[in-house]
């Protein structure tokens, strides 16, 4: 670490009170420790200071784009106030991330871009660049060794080892998708997470119909998380559920708890703001057991979107924060590999977890959707079961 000392001489122009002057007085000193500092991070004046014998006047510093950054403080000494300005570094040192199989298989002739089959993002860069690395031949069957590397504007590289596979032809595997396809009832999901400390619950859309919302609390289920609309393309105002103002209405006369979610296409914070506000609009000041959820889940496209991790995380927050001076909870649904990928989870204070299985190894989170093929009396088909932690 390196150390600039500031030690000045220079005796201060006659003046009284507030005087305000870019020369430190004969006497003061101000130890600074000039690290780079990493984008995005809290960093307060005082904490660039090692050690001072004035007394300063702090504040968090906008860290928010790399480069060189003029900043300037205020401090006093003797009675008196003066100001100091200096240049700090702000730099990003965090690597993109890849994500995809390290095997690749594609017949021969193939045309495409070989990193479109991969999802990459960076925390500050939205644009960075992917490359392949290596020899191969589309026309010539065989297997090659290649390398997907993708580099932020900061410099910032990573590399993925991927084995690309050129076949004549690409044999149908026969497999249907993963996941879990056995049915869960309700009732033995009470027998698996029922305890003192959890509740159970459903949530659903207009894609379950009409719901007897009694048998549903019958059965044993406490609260439902309702689809209030769905965002059908970008830039398009949300559709209202078709189901919506009939299972809000129902399930409080049950006497369910009820919360309530947004499918969102969001790609900007100004988009995030106007759906949040439109699902204000439809609740017209309705009360809320549970949070107003920011469900943003269209990964598929991702690399097309141009979005650092940074931004998208950002949009989240924007649409928690306004349902929130709204009095509402805000809330972030997401897949375990997603929350730990792509969102910055600890920023949260509400987390919905997708991950379909027996037991989650995820932590943090306040409601948990465990099976989305439950079934449970009320309701013809399936529907997403889920465990809700705390209050």
């Amino acid at each position: 670490m390196r150390k600039l000392v500031l030690l000045c001489s220079l005796l201060l122009m006659a003046g009284c009170g507030n005087t305000i002057s870019d020369e430190m007085p004969d006497g003061a000193y101000i130890t600074f420790l000039e690290d780079d500092i990493e984008v995005f991070s809290e960093v307060y004046i005082t904490d660039l200071i090692e050690d001072s014998n004035v007394s300063v006047v702090d504040y968090q510093l906008n860290t928010d784009v790399i480069g060189e950054k003029e900043i300037e403080f205020y401090y006093t000494y003797g009675d008196k106030r003066y100001i100091y300005r200096m240049n700090v570094l702000i730099v990003d040192t965090i690597k993109p991330k890849i994500f995809g199989s390290a095997t690749r298989t594609v017949e021969v002739g193939y045309e495409g871009d070989l990193c479109n089959s991969y999802t990459y993002g960076d925390n500050y860069d939205g644009q960075p660049l992917c490359e392949v690395v290596g020899e191969y031949d589309f026309n010539q069957v065989g297997s090659y060794d290649i390398e997907i590397i993708v580099k932020d504007v900061s410099g910032n590289a990573s590399n993925y080892n991927v084995t690309l596979n050129v076949v004549r032809e690409i044999e149908s595997s026969g497999n249907n998708g993963g996941g879990y396809t056995s049915k869960l009832d309700f009732s033995d999901a009470l027998d698996l997470y029922g305890s003192d400390e959890v509740e159970l619950g459903i949530d659903v859309s207009e894609w379950q119909g009409d719901i007897d919302y009694e048998r549903v609390k019958e059965a044993g289920a406490t609260f439902v998380m309702l689809r209030v609309g769905v965002v059908l393309d970008h830039g398009e105002s949300p559709v209202l559920d078709g189901e919506f103002l009939s299972n809000i209405k129902k399930a409080k006369e049950a006497g369910l708890k009820v919360g309530v979610y947004l499918y969102s296409k969001a790609l900007s914070r100004e988009d995030a703001e106007e759906e949040a506000r439109w699902v204000l609009e439809q609740l017209d000041g309705e009360s809320l057991d549970l949070p107003i959820v920011f469900d943003w889940e269209i990964w598929s496209n991702w690399n097309s979107y141009h979005l650092s991790f940074h931004e998208l995380n950002e949009m989240a927050l924007t649409f928690i924060k306004t349902v929130e001076d709204a009095g509402y909870e805000g809330m972030i649904y997401g897949s375990k590999f997603y929350l730990e990928n792509f969102w910055d989870d600890e920023i949260y204070e509400n987390i919905w977890l997708a991950h379909y299985t027996r037991e989650t190894s995820y932590e943090g989170y306040d409601i948990w959707q465990f099976s989305n093929v439950g079934r449970i009396d009320g309701i013809y088909g399936d529907v997403d079961l889920n465990v809700m932690v705390g209050d």
